[in-house]
Formats: C-alpha cells, sequence, structure tokens
C-alpha cells in the first residue's frame, strides 16, 4: 500500500509563514522583512520553512534519486571565464578552484514529489517573486523539463569554491547536512554593476574575512539569495552523511531553457526540446 503524498499545508510551515493568506497582514509583514533582508544583505533565510515531520520525506526523496546525479569536475575561476595571461598572477581571474558538481535532473522528480509539489503550488511562486520585488511580467517558472527542480548532492570532500552566480538570484531549500562542514559563507555587495572591485576580491581570496557572513542553514531552511554581486562558497562537505539542498529555477521570460552544451554539461544529457529552442533569442544575449 502505497503512502498517499503529504499536503502542502503538511510540507510548508503555513502558519508560520502564511503563503496562503497573501492578503493578512502576516504576509504582508513577512514579505517586509524579506525584502529588508534581500536589499541590505542580498539574503534571506525563511528558517524551518518546511516542517520538522516533513523533512524525512525529502531526504528519503533524495535518497531515492541521489543516484542518478551527474557529476563533473572542473577547474574553475569565480568568474567561470579562461584564463587571461595578460594579467598578473595575483589576479582573480587567474586563480583556478577544483569545482565538482552532482545535480539530480528535473526528470526525476514525478508528479508526487514532495519537492516538486512546494514548486508547482500556487502560493510559492508569488512569493517568492514578491520578496525579489520582480514584476509579475519578468518572473516565470523555468520552462527546462531537465532545471526546473533539482537536487545538489554532495559528498565528503566536496563543496564549491568562491564564486559569483551568473543568475541575479537562487532560491534553495536546505534538505539534509554533512555532518560537518558545508558551510554558505558569503560577502554581500562585494562588487555592482558598475564596479567590479578587484582589490576587495583578491582580498577575500587572500584570506580577509572582514567581509564574510557564515550561515549554518539547517533543514527546512529556505534562501532567497542573490549571488551576482556577492562572492560566495560553500566549504567542504566533511563525514559520511550527503549533503542535499534543493533548486528552485526561475526565468525572466516563459518556457526558457538552457543552451544544449550548458545542459549536457550539468546532467549529462539533452532533450529535443533543448536542440528545438538552441537558436532562440535571448534577450541579454549573454553566455550561460
Amino acid at each position: 500500500m502505497t503512502t498517499p503524498p503529504l499536503t502542502i499545508n503538511e510540507l510548508i510551515d503555513l502558519e508560520r509563514y502564511p503563503l496562503d493568506r497573501p492578503d493578512s497582514d502576516e504576509y504582508a509583514a513577512l514579505l517586509s522583512e524579506c525584502r529588508a533582508h534581500l536589499r541590505s544583505e542580498g539574503c534571506m533565510v525563511v528558517s524551518g520553512f518546511v516542517r520538522p515531520e516533513a523533512i524525512e520525506v525529502l531526504v528519503a526523496e533524495a535518497d531515492r534519486v541521489a543516484g542518478a546525479a551527474h557529476r563533473s569536475y572542473n577547474d574553475t575561476n569565480i568568474y567561470f571565464s579562461a584564463d587571461d595571461e595578460s594579467l598578473p598572477k595575483s589576479h582573480p581571474r587567474r586563480r583556478f578552484y577544483r569545482r565538482s558538481n552532482a545535480f539530480v535532473p528535473a526528470d526525476n522528480f514525478r508528479a508526487d514529489s514532495p519537492l516538486r509539489a512546494i514548486y508547482e503550488w500556487a502560493g510559492f511562486m508569488p512569493f517568492i517573486r514578491a520578496a525579489l520585488e520582480e514584476p509579475e511580467d519578468r518572473f516565470f517558472r523555468y520552462g527546462d523539463p531537465l532545471a526546473d527542480v533539482i537536487i545538489n548532492v554532495v559528498d565528503a570532500g566536496g563543496g564549491f569554491p568562491w564564486h559569483f552566480d551568473t543568475n541575479n538570484y537562487t532560491v534553495t531549500l536546505a534538505i539534509q547536512n554533512g555532518d560537518a562542514g558545508g558551510a554558505f559563507e558569503y560577502c554581500p555587495g562585494l562588487r555592482s554593476s558598475a564596479d567590479e572591485n578587484v582589490p576587495g576580491v583578491q582580498a577575500v581570496l587572500d584570506g580577509d574575512r572582514g567581509p564574510v557572513r557564515t550561515l549554518d542553514l539547517q533543514p527546512g531552511d529556505l534562501q532567497i539569495f542573490r549571488g551576482r554581486y556577492a562572492l560566495h562558497r560553500v566549504t567542504p562537505v566533511e563525514g559520511d552523511r550527503t549533503r542535499y539542498v534543493g533548486i528552485f529555477s526561475y526565468a525572466d521570460a516563459p518556457g526558457m531553457v538552457a543552451r544544449v552544451e550548458r545542459t549536457r554539461q550539468l546532467y549529462g544529457k539533452v532533450l529535443p526540446i533543448h536542440l528545438e529552442r538552441e537558436n532562440a533569442r535571448r534577450e541579454d544575449m549573454l553566455a550561460d
């Protein structure tokens, strides 16, 4: 006999975080707090967003799909760019760090998936959009069937070295921590659209801890993070227990999917939709 899927009220602590009551004073207060943190720190942690009793269901799902994670290894700098030999060796563009990726593609999360249930619940996306203060006509669920809902899998020794995100924000859900390590560290506003602040970035890479904030995210915590201008990393995971983080993806246009090469790198495969839309025009024309 199969266990019925959890309801959204069994997954999300709606008494504490009333996403189902967007006209309430409590919802307005929550949004105000989120916006204030995102404006000042570029980061908001909604602690205990998922109920404690639902965590074991999410962990069980992560354990079930972990074997489908595509693993890749490469050396990268904090900008994901090529080496530039015209710069001094101390420059951030010339410092490369070992990066290991392991992502479970979205097609492993079935219709009864608790992680997908959160992502597709009608009250979730409007809350994320409102917290980020994005306009409705520029905020959509990601149209990529391999990348809208994924899990990052990190075993002992794995983590993420210092980097800036190529996208403006990420939305993640802590599912399971390693036995130790795996702390999220970030430097809010270390660069801006007008200033790369190379001296400040270089100082952090050299060990300056002054600008660094450290978060020990706990299972059930929802994190909304503006990573475009905040240098950040995840310290190496220690012990036998795997670190699981769910990632919810959004885009500024409907039906958007990733480029073929980027998809193959992250998930080890592509689908017909990626080939069909490979040459679709994008407004910003930036590389993935």
